[in-house]
């Protein structure tokens, strides 16, 4: 049960307030409700957002220093996912993880983290100065992706670092993968650090109790999600939430009026104070549709000879702990097709646009938005995709990620550093400045301040001969990289 009245939406009311008193705006932003708009855009827009498009002030709030209507909203928030403290975040997640990660840890702090991180993670470890700890994830070899980071990884990784100031994990993935994560912070917790997680995928999983467990829920200490991403608030909304006895929640704030801007989106955060409300009294049943109509697409779609869509047949007590069902990862390497090739037939000529694809897979994002039609289009677009495609030999390169190679410098002396871009081939032995990152399995190979292996040449060089999606230099054709002088 809640403690607060979850039918309030204080920032929306509070906007709403504003607008039919018919205030006379001599305020930035300069369009003044919408009237300095081009009229093309607002012919489109219409003319409602541009009315809620406003800068800080008494009567709406200040989202770096809420009194009012915003802190009541992040009181509600709180009390919504069992937080101490929640928080709005209008940068996206990426300024919520590099807030968390910054509240966690100093300078020189050693923190564990998951190799196959989201560059968001590796900024806020750039940020703090503090010096990754890499575990690696569990692989799931013919599916070629990352799964969660077993119990036994994080266990094995603390006894070997027991000087480490606080331990990070993804999850779910975005594969919709969870680990065992209340096992894992209670683990966590008996060396008297903090768990933090990197929820993104996750901003759902509390409302309805046929998903993984959520990380408030699992005993974390903080957890930064993507609103936007599975729920229903605009793009860039996010939440993140402190439960913690290690991390202060004035310290988060502080690092959050550090990294955000000073001109809030109040569109975004009045969409962030109706999605909790919606999610509040309405999230399991949308929740239930999204999980039946995605089961529903799972089952079909593995009756399609050559297509393969994974489900909970895969958990395991290692780093498939469990499973977020609303997640549709649709492999087609018995087809002999990449998932991008599958994903651009899909965009181009059925005009059905996926969330993402990799060497063998293409993802579709279930959420609440979802309908029968729309998943019976996919579905009939992938009978007919098989139809017209002839079998071709199962894909089977090698997908086998190099070693971790030596740390020489933490990640922010090595971005600070002066550098000099050098031919990748003649790089080896070198410094790396840059990362470098290759699909399949989306794990860096190497990250700044780490030492380029022949290895690592040799792999980079063979993802590129097979059309595979490489990136992290300033080089988009990697063919050079920056080194530390």
């Amino acid at each position: 049960m809640y403690k607060l009245d979850q039918n309030k939406t204080p920032i929306f009311d509070s906007l709403m307030n504003y607008v039919y008193n018919d205030t006379v705006p001599f305020h930035v932003p300069g369009h003044k409700k919408g009237i300095g708009i081009p009229n093309e855009f607002k012919n489109f827009i219409g003319q409602n957002a541009f009315k809620i498009d406003v800068t800080v002030f008494k009567s709406v709030d200040s989202l770096h220093h809420p009194t009012s209507s915003i802190k009541e909203a992040e009181e509600l928030v709180a009390d919504a996912y069992n937080s101490d403290h929640s928080f709005f975040c209008i940068n996206g997640t990426t300024v919520a993880i590099q807030a968390m990660i910054m509240s966690s840890v100093s300078n020189g702090d050693k923190i564990l983290i998951p190799r196959n991180i989201h560059k968001s993670i590796t900024a806020g470890i750039i940020l703090s100065g503090a010096i990754p700890i890499y575990m690696n994830p569990d692989i799931d070899e013919f599916l070629s992706i990352s799964h969660g980071i077993s119990f036994n990884t994080v266990k094995e990784s603390l006894e070997n670092n027991p000087d480490v100031k606080a331990v990070l994990l993804i999850n779910p993935t975005y594969y919709g993968v969870s680990t065992d994560i209340k096992k894992i912070a209670e683990l966590v917790h008996s060396y008297n650090i903090p768990l933090l997680v990197d929820e993104a995928h996750g901003p759902h999983l509390i409302f309805n109790d046929k998903l993984p467990i959520c990380a408030m829920d699992a005993g974390a200490d903080i957890c930064a999600q993507s609103t936007h991403k599975i729920t229903s608030s605009l793009t860039q909304g996010s939440f993140l939430h402190v439960k913690s006895k290690y991390i202060e929640s004035s310290r988060v704030r502080q690092n959050l009026n550090l990294l955000q801007t000073t001109s809030p989106s109040y569109i975004i955060l009045a969409s962030l104070d109706c999605t909790r409300k919606q999610l509040v009294f309405s999230g399991r049943e949308l929740l239930n549709h999204s999980i039946e109509l995605a089961n529903y697409a799972r089952k079909e779609i593995n009756k399609i000879d050559s297509f393969y869509c994974f489900g909970e047949e895969l958990k395991n007590d290692e780093g498939f702990f469990t499973f977020d069902p609303t997640k549709i990862t649709i492999n087609c390497r018995k087809l002999g097709m990449s998932g991008y090739e599958l994903e651009k037939i899909l965009a181009s000529k059925y005009k059905i646009q996926l969330e993402m694809a990799d060497a063998y897979n293409a993802l579709a994002v279930g959420s609440f938005g979802d309908t029968k039609e729309n998943i019976d289009k996919l579905i009939n677009a992938l009978k007919d995709i098989r139809t017209n495609t002839e079998k071709t030999k199962t894909n089977t390169f090698s997908i086998t990620v190099p070693k971790i190679p030596k740390q020489i410098y933490s990640p922010r002396e090595a971005f600070q550093a002066n550098k000099t871009s050098v031919k990748l081939k003649e790089s080896v032995g070198k410094i790396s400045g840059e990362f470098l990152l290759a699909y399949p399995p989306g794990i860096p190979v190497l990250c700044p301040g780490e030492i380029i292996t022949d290895e690592i040449i040799e792999y980079i060089e063979h993802i590129k001969s097979l059309g595979l999606f490489v990136q992290g230099t300033e080089d988009p054709k990697i063919e050079n990289i920056k080194i530390l002088n």
